[in-house]
């Protein structure tokens, strides 16, 4: 198990883009590698793959999307088509035309629709625990991704998840760490304490929440009749005791990512890159290094 106690290497910096301020921590030079967080975390999800991918030649950038941690949270602009703005400003704010996009949770649902939506700005797509549109759309029809999904329709009612996760210093968030992780050693109280802060500035609960509440608004008529194929290779890394994704959602992914390669990592819940950091490095690394 990586070490949490690491001393800091890289670096803080705030661009704006699409009208916001974004913080993110970035280091190394070479081709940009973007990693982008979900939820309930912040860049430092990323903390065990930002020097290793440095040490081998890249250009680490890791932010704090839309209402998370130290970027701007705004009223507004929660929707899909507004947060891929912020990332495609965020590339050419850091002077570059295209990205290796990598993401987690939200920032896979974001990372696949980037792919989709901009496939001139994405080198290689990996992502790591979320599902391909379409996927998760034909996997809600099905009663075991349904259960496993609850808590987005709780996320739908008015002010109570708000409540919920705020009290007690917001140590829901640190319940929901170690609660979707099969390495639970690696949210101590003094790493969960970390999130918890930083769901704590104010507005960011609400913020996070309205990422939920805003694809419920969309709706699935939103991806209906589009083009939903990723030109990108892709990989795509999955920890296997996911308590709120089935793996059915890795399956059959062809028709619509046809250059795809899918890893598996049987030891890890929900948080992959953070309960099985050498893993998840050894295959990033290899894919990168693959001839395409």
């Amino acid at each position: 198990m990586a070490d949490s106690t690491m001393t800091e290497s890289w670096q803080h910096g705030m661009l704006t883009t699409n009208g916001i301020r974004m913080h993110y921590v970035t280091q190394g030079e070479g081709p940009l590698v973007l990693l982008l967080h979900g939820f309930p975390e912040f860049w430092y999800s990323w903390r065990f793959q930002i020097p290793v991918l440095a040490e081998q030649g890249y250009r680490v950038v890791a932010p704090d999307l839309r209402g998370y941690n130290e970027t701007e949270k705004p009223k507004r602009g929660y929707d899909i088509p507004t947060l891929l703005r912020d990332i495609a400003g965020l590339i050419e704010g850091l002077g570059e035309q295209r990205a290796i996009i990598v993401g987690h949770d939200w920032g896979g649902v974001l990372a696949w629709q980037f792919a989709i939506d901009y496939p001139q700005m994405t080198e290689r797509l990996i992502v790591l625990n979320a599902p391909h549109p379409n996927a998760m759309l034909r996997e809600l029809r099905k009663p075991a991704q349904l259960r496993k999904s609850w808590y987005i329709f709780f996320f739908q009612l008015p002010w109570l998840p708000e409540y919920a996760l705020a009290r007690n210093h917001a140590n829901e968030i640190g319940r929901m760490l170690r609660g979707a992780a099969l390495q639970k050693e690696v949210f101590p109280r003094s790493e969960t304490a970390k999130y918890q802060e930083a769901m704590s500035k104010p507005g960011a609960i609400k913020a996070a929440l309205a990422y939920y509440r805003q694809l419920f608004r969309r709706g699935p008529r939103a991806y209906r009749r589009r083009n939903l194929q990723i030109e990108a290779p892709t990989l795509l890394i999955w920890g296997e005791q996911d308590i709120a994704l089935d793996i059915a959602l890795t399956h059959n992914l062809d028709p619509w990512v046809p250059r795809l390669r899918v890893k598996y990592i049987p030891e890890s819940g929900h948080w992959v890159q953070q309960e099985q950091p050498e893993k998840v490095n050894q295959y990033i690394l290899e894919f990168l290094r693959e001839t395409v």
